[in-house]
């Protein structure tokens, strides 16, 4: 049951995390003390990483949307893996433009995947050029899906809100 109540009032939230504690416990049907208690504990026990905004993107300035799929050239010893995960964060850290950059695996062997948001096409060109250039020796292939986030054909909006229906 308590793990029911963070996983509610999580899904409240994802659709609107504007709403004050007194408004999330009248949707719930619970007390306002009872949502405080439990918006304290998904607060601490990291359920939930930040509170933001997610933008018409392309209305404050950032065109594209850029998916990018990368392959380690070799698979490092445990040392060595760790080492290029420490270097990787570091460099992502100074790329505000990256929302997303992990593991995984797919599209013809890539291992890696990365989201990117750039001001326009030459934006988007330089960052791969540098991302090209720092990480040649460690990237042997990457390729890019580039999605206009202006595009008069977008079919669903990129939006978290979406994921607190899902069952």
């Amino acid at each position: 049951m308590k793990e029911q109540r963070l996983l509610d009032l999580l899904k409240v939230m994802m659709k609107n995390s504007r709403l004050s504690d007194r408004e999330l416990a009248k949707r719930m049907r619970v007390s306002q003390p009872t949502v405080s208690r439990v918006r304290a504990q998904l607060e601490k026990g990291r359920y939930v990483r930040s509170y933001t905004v997610v933008p018409e993107f392309g209305k404050v300035g950032y065109k594209i949307m850029a998916f990018t799929f990368s392959k380690v050239k070799t698979y490092p010893t445990a040392e060595e893996a760790n080492e290029i995960v420490r270097k990787a964060a570091e460099w992502l850290s100074k790329c505000p433009n990256v929302i997303y950059a992990g593991d995984g695996q797919g599209l013809s062997g890539k291992d890696v995947a990365m989201i990117s948001f750039h001001k326009d096409y030459d934006d988007y060109t330089k960052f791969m050029h540098r991302y090209a250039f720092e990480w040649g020796s460690i990237i042997s292939t990457f390729e890019s899906f580039i999605a206009n986030t202006m595009s008069e054909l977008t079919m669903k909006p990129f939006d978290l809100t979406y994921l607190a229906d899902y069952k």
